[in-house]
């Protein structure tokens, strides 16, 4: 585990040049070019854009208000509140709320000198300048996580094969391994960790699109679900039949074909074939008998919805690479 993070390692050094940066142009207050670096450092390229656009219109309206309020009632303690009274709602009306604390701050040093001549605004607005500029130039360059991504793929789909496969042995023996239950809570934790490093790597590209790791983990976190629904059937098992044995058989061939290319195109086709087979066999003796293939049969309802849902990315993907 590495004591010192990156985004930690620019903020340290981003903080210091913005502070000389400042204190070399000869302005005042020039530590507030350092805060303003440390809170505009983001993890994310687009995120520190936004961030960024979202500070500088804030602090302009703080100008422009704090301008016309200071004049009216003068540099006290009422006129800021007041100041903050009308800003407030106007940053978060123009989605600028990102800016409330740091022009707020920016402001104050117009109060403490009672002033808002031409080389005060000039100062404050210099130091937010150099603030955002100095941590926008420092998140230009965010170290790649596609390798990532990728173990988090590799990982992803092993889990999900062995999660099937317990299950076709879980049909097969009517025996449930706790085993499964740590193999879903790790598949699950391993689900929103790798969707969130895909959408840190989709804002980190301003031009190139980056959608398809996103898109990918959006698709297996909906199999996910298929999965856990998958599972509350097996509660209500009770009973192995000839239809139990073939379902089980799929159900692992649909865990040995888990891997990302597979379109699923195949794998649809056996399992229509499957319910055509179960049309030819004979129906249930006895009630038990039905609830339990009634069960068994929305298993592979939900088998097939978990099936449909990798065959229509796989069909979204290629279109949009047409």
């Amino acid at each position: 585990m590495k004591f010192i993070g990156y985004r930690t390692l620019k903020t340290g050094i981003g903080a210091a040049v913005a502070m000389i940066i400042a204190k070399e142009l000869g302005l005042e207050y020039s530590v507030s070019a350092g805060i303003i670096t440390i809170l505009s450092i983001q993890s994310t390229k687009k995120q520190s854009v936004i961030i960024a656009v979202q500070r500088i219109g804030a602090f302009i309206l703080a100008l422009f208000l704090s301008i016309i309020i200071f004049k009216l009632l003068g540099y006290n303690p009422l006129a800021f509140g007041v100041f903050l009274l009308i800003f407030i709602p106007l940053t978060v009306r123009f989605n600028l709320d990102q800016g409330i604390v740091v022009s707020s701050v920016l402001i104050t040093h117009l109060l403490v000198q009672k002033s808002t001549e031409l080389f005060w605004i000039w100062n404050e607005l210099s130091l937010m300048l150099i603030g955002v500029g100095v941590a926008l130039l420092l998140n230009l360059y965010m170290p790649s996580i596609e390798g990532k991504i990728k173990e988090d793929q590799n990982y992803i789909e092993e889990k999900m094969k062995e999660i099937l496969i317990h299950m076709a042995d879980t049909l097969k023996n009517n025996d449930f391994s706790i085993k499964e239950d740590e193999l879903v809570t790790s598949l699950e934790k391993r689900l929103h960790k790798g969707r969130n490093r895909a959408y840190n790597n989709f804002n980190n590209f301003f031009l190139l699109d980056t959608s398809y790791y996103v898109q990918y983990m959006e698709m297996r976190i909906q199999q996910f679900e298929t999965i856990k629904r998958m599972r509350e059937h097996f509660q209500r098992f009770f009973m192995t039949y000839e239809q139990t044995i073939m379902i089980a058989d799929f159900t692992e061939n649909v865990a040995n074909s888990i891997y990302e290319e597979n379109t699923a195109e195949g794998l649809l086709n056996q399992l229509n074939f499957l319910r055509d087979e179960f049309r030819k066999m004979a129906l249930p003796s006895t009630r038990e008998e039905f609830e339990n293939r009634a069960m068994l049969f929305q298993f592979l309802n939900d088998l097939e919805q978990f099936l449909l849902i990798k065959h229509n990315f796989k069909k979204d993907v290629m279109n949009g690479n047409e």
